[in-house]
């Protein structure tokens, strides 16, 4: 079996919004009023995916809650920042306290609340369901709708982008030399 290629792209972050990207945007109301999130299990094998090549991720979202934190918490994000409702000024701090540039971060939105983030960085995506602008300003359009596997598509699809082919990317996978905890 050939070495595991390094990544040498150019994204050293990639940022997600999660309403409606990472969760298909419901929100289930519990008796005492906490909202409950479902995340698929496949984003939390890409989270894994991005720091086995040495890529960041970060959550970008305008909404906080205990199930965001935890999942965030659980499968390791490099960056959590949520409930802010002015997104491009916490994705202009966080490229600062990364000392990353614009065409180092990738962003995953799907609503127009996402434009002015989505303008800004090196490469944006969107859910194949999001609103017409968030599809018009992406880069790249996943087939995956928001909260089924949008992550898992990003994260290949910025390996990929490397000219690293799908068995190259999950070889370490395969042949149980992951270095990264992966969590579904």
């Amino acid at each position: 079996m050939s070495p595991r290629r390094t990544y040498r792209g150019n994204v050293r972050l990639v940022l997600f919004d999660v309403d409606g990207v990472l969760t298909d945007g419901s929100l289930h109301f519990t008796s005492d009023g906490e909202f409950i999130k479902s995340f698929n299990v496949r984003d939390g094998v890409a989270i894994g995916l991005l720091h086995e090549y040495g890529i960041a991720s970060g959550i970008l979202s305008g909404r906080s809650s205990a199930s965001l934190t935890r999942r965030a918490k659980e499968l390791g994000f490099d960056v959590v920042v949520t409930g802010s409702s002015d997104k491009l000024s916490a994705y202009e701090a966080i490229k600062q306290q990364r000392g990353l540039i614009d065409e180092q971060i990738a962003y995953v939105g799907d609503d127009v609340i996402d434009l002015p983030v989505m303008l800004r960085v090196g490469r944006a995506f969107a859910p194949g369901d999001a609103h017409v602008l968030a599809l018009r300003y992406a880069d790249h359009v996943t087939r995956a709708r928001g909260g089924h596997g949008v992550a898992r598509e990003v994260a290949e699809n910025v390996l990929l982008a490397d000219g690293m082919t799908l068995d190259e990317i999950y070889r370490a996978f395969s042949s149980g030399e992951v270095r990264s905890a992966i969590v579904q």
